[in-house]
């Protein structure tokens, strides 16, 4: 890692470095509200994975993050 076009960036992760050679393409943010504990948001993994896939095919970088959701009445154990 002291040659090439590594070399600048030593302390970065991998990952990150992985990823420079995509950064080129558009960049489309995926927005998920996926968790475990709704049980109306358990399928959003899967959905985000295969959109992500479609934005690679395309020639775009996808780059998933999640922010909050809402729950329903079942989930925060209230009774209807």
């Amino acid at each position: 890692m002291t040659e090439g076009p590594d070399a600048r960036l030593p302390f970065v992760p991998a990952w990150f470095r992985f990823q420079q050679g995509r950064l080129h393409k558009p960049i489309i943010g995926i927005a998920n509200t996926w968790t475990e504990i709704g049980t109306c948001n358990m399928h959003l993994r899967e959905i985000a994975e295969a959109l992500k896939e479609g934005i690679r095919e395309a020639g775009g970088t996808p780059m998933e993050f999640n922010t909050i959701t809402i729950s329903d009445g079942i989930t925060m154990a209230h009774r209807a």
